[in-house]
């Protein structure tokens, strides 16, 4: 019997307040700020906070972050639910930092009120100057001393937009001699004449994200706010802000995050990729973002499996990427339907096969589903193989095709190479063969066995495509050690476009949630740029090549 899998901290801990009666049921948020797409970062959130109440009892909410109207789109806010749901999870409700700007407004007042917060007309530069330093005291400014009634006249003159930007802000009064540098009188908010995606026009004065995060939680009552480990200096301003106000005391967690090897995680960072059109977009398959793993054939149960295998922790760390490799390429092998594409063609001609015949196959679609379906193969006399697949003078230890040597082609029959046609310049264009009638896969009395199996197509019948080959962005394991602009790093070669590939007729049926394995070369997902005329498919991931190995010896 297998192991149970042992609880992580956070499992521990919400089992514990179950237990307890602390709470009935827990409730969990998802708070993205809709200013880009979601990566595998958020991915990892995403799996925890609704992995959560879907092992316990209770709810996860999807709240969007939507508090600075420069930055965010409603573009960001339809991607973001359409990654949920692709990830295979549902939130409760649909919530926006922006649907309590009313109630976030009054919980400023009450600070005013209380004596625990002023309007401030220093600059940005003079406030950070008067924090101090992480070993020197700040010191408050004569803004400071301004009276409730002074303060709540001019937040409300605030509000009402009669100050341009950055002309004033709204501070906590807290303690400018704090070891924590966030509790040094923080900015509550600031003046941003700025339409924003939800309220237009209504507002000219917007929370910061320290204000509104701990408030919105309390007004959800989320039980459990799951954060990332540089949020652990911000507990301290959350749980101040919710005493002073006596509101519903949720409370902050943290985990570690986990990077990906050969990846940028940077929002920005990967803004400037689209921006400077080092990526084709946001969805860019060599993208770490979900909508970049989906176009590229990533499948979410194979995130999800990544998400699971790399836990969570205290401690940060750097993932191998070839684990989520590996994740997606053990699902593609249970559901991918096998066919063959021929990437760089040389023709093959079958001398003995009649010219005029077409015999129909049988290939399975998948063997490793114990209830396959088989496809139609059309054989004939013209095929195309890979050129890499011929070599006139062969090494030791080659199996495929050469003069003289037997070879089975994938689902049909052994065939024997007998002629090479060169053109003027002495370049191989065909290879000319014969075939063993008795040496049909499913049914060989040939008594021959051969080493080597090849995939193939039938000229006639094959649909024209282009391939187009991923491989990692970047050319370094761990881009935060790497010195210098980190775009230094992109991989020159992380495209290749192979233009003029050949699909066995099957693949004209493709639809964007099928995959597929490539005999031979790896697995492929069909890409939205695919037209009529020409196929257009995505390397998920590859495969092992026993060929490359064998040079290596």
């Amino acid at each position: 019997m297998s192991e149970e899998k042992s609880l992580n901290f956070l499992e521990e801990i919400i089992e514990q307040h179950l237990a307890e009666g602390k709470y009935p049921h827990i409730v969990t948020r998802f708070p993205p700020e809709p200013n880009g797409y979601l990566h595998m970062g958020h991915a990892s959130s995403i799996c925890l906070n609704f992995g959560l109440t879907k092992k316990y009892p209770g709810y996860t909410n999807l709240r969007f972050d939507d508090t600075n109207p420069v930055t965010e789109d409603t573009e960001y806010v339809e991607s973001i639910k359409n990654d949920i749901k692709w990830l295979g999870f549902e939130w409760k409700n649909e919530l926006y930092a922006s649907d309590y700007f009313d109630s976030l407004y009054k919980y400023a007042v009450t600070l005013i009120e209380k004596g625990l917060a002023y309007v401030d007309d220093s600059s940005s530069e003079e406030i950070a100057a008067q924090k101090g330093t992480p070993t020197q005291p700040g010191y408050r400014n004569q803004y400071a001393e301004r009276s409730v009634a002074e303060n709540l006249a001019l937040f409300a003159a605030m509000k009402a937009g009669e100050f341009p930007d950055g002309a004033k802000v709204l501070r906590a009064k807290i303690d400018m001699a704090s070891p924590n540098m966030l509790m040094r009188d923080p900015i509550l908010y600031r003046i941003k004449h700025a339409h924003h995606h939800r309220t237009g026009d209504t507002w000219c004065i917007y929370p910061m994200y320290d204000f509104a995060h701990g408030q919105s939680d309390s007004i959800e009552e989320i039980t459990h706010s799951i954060c990332t480990m540089e949020f652990v200096p911000h507990r301290e301003l959350y749980d101040w802000f919710i005493a002073q106000l006596g509101i519903y005391p949720s409370k902050q967690y943290e985990f570690a995050r986990r990077n990906l090897t050969y990846t940028v995680m940077s929002k920005r960072k990967l803004l400037q990729l689209v921006n400077e059109q080092h990526v084709a977009g946001w969805d860019d398959p060599r993208m770490p973002t979900i909508s970049g793993l989906r176009r590229r054939g990533y499948t979410p149960e194979s995130i999800r499996e990544f998400c699971d295998r790399i836990g969570i922790a205290k401690r940060e760390n750097l993932v191998d990427v070839g684990l989520l490799e590996f994740c997606v390429r053990e699902h593609l092998n249970k559901i991918a339907l096998r066919r063959m594409v021929v990437f760089d063609p040389l023709k093959v001609v079958i001398t003995n096969y009649p010219e005029a015949q077409v015999e129909l196959l049988q290939g399975e679609d998948n063997p490793e589903d114990p209830n396959t379906t088989y496809r139609d193969i059309p054989f004939s006399r013209e095929l195309y193989i890979e050129q890499e697949d011929f070599m006139e003078s062969p090494p030791k230890k080659y199996f495929r095709l050469a003069p003289g040597q037997m070879v089975r082609l994938k689902h049909a029959y052994i065939i024997q190479c007998d002629e090479v046609v060169k053109d003027a310049n002495g370049k191989i264009i065909e290879v000319r063969c014969s075939y063993l009638p008795n040496s049909k896969s499913g049914n060989d009395t040939s008594g021959v066995h051969v080493k080597g199996t090849l995939h193939w197509v039938s000229v006639a019948q094959a649909i024209p495509a282009e391939v187009r080959l991923y491989d990692r962005l970047f050319t370094v394991e761990d881009l935060d050690e790497a010195e210098g602009d980190f775009k230094q790093y992109i991989n020159p070669n992380s495209l290749e476009v192979v233009g003029a590939a050949f699909a066995e007729p099957a693949l004209a049926s493709s639809t964007a949630d099928q995959r597929y394995q490539f005999l031979r070369k790896g697995y492929f997902v069909i890409d939205p740029d695919s037209t009529t005329e020409k196929m257009v498919f995505n390397r998920t991931v590859t495969l092992k090549d026993t060929w490359a190995k064998e040079q290596k010896k």
